[in-house]
């Protein structure tokens, strides 16, 4: 399977413009500047796009994992902060916030740490990570 995403940028780095269209058009030319990258511009940015992409896949994987376990979760909600500095990424930290009816608190940090680890996005990412779990148990 083979994903693609363009980019066409215009200009200068700092006073130049974007866009960015997705192969599912979901981005569809989705502005992208110095602006929205550094200060508070409208638009996207790549290291957005990385939060999104690290939040949505380790809510997938975690969602795999539960069910291989035998759970199945009722909501699993995953924001990823993405910190960028001295040019690079540093750190994506994972906070989740999971109702998971019938799972011991043992077993759902083993599942989670697992998801941590080896979800695809984690796994291509070069730099640390870190994650904060909440668990809500309906038992």
């Amino acid at each position: 399977m083979i994903r693609t995403a363009k980019a066409q940028w215009e200009g200068s780095g700092k006073e130049g413009h974007g866009n960015l269209t997705t192969q599912s058009t979901v981005l569809n030319h989705t502005q992208y500047s110095f602006g929205s990258r550094f200060e508070s511009g409208i638009g996207t940015n790549p290291e957005e796009l990385i939060a999104a992409a690290h939040a949505g896949c380790y809510s997938m994987k975690l969602s795999f994992i539960l069910g291989e376990a035998g759970f199945t979760p009722e909501l699993l909600e995953t924001e990823c902060q993405i910190k960028f500095a001295d040019g690079k990424i540093v750190n994506s930290h994972l906070i989740l916030k999971a109702k998971v009816t019938g799972i011991s608190a043992e077993k759902f940090e083993e599942c989670v740490q697992n998801a941590k680890v080896n979800c695809p996005i984690s796994k291509s990412l070069n730099t640390e990570i870190t994650l904060e779990a909440e668990l809500t148990i309906d038992n």
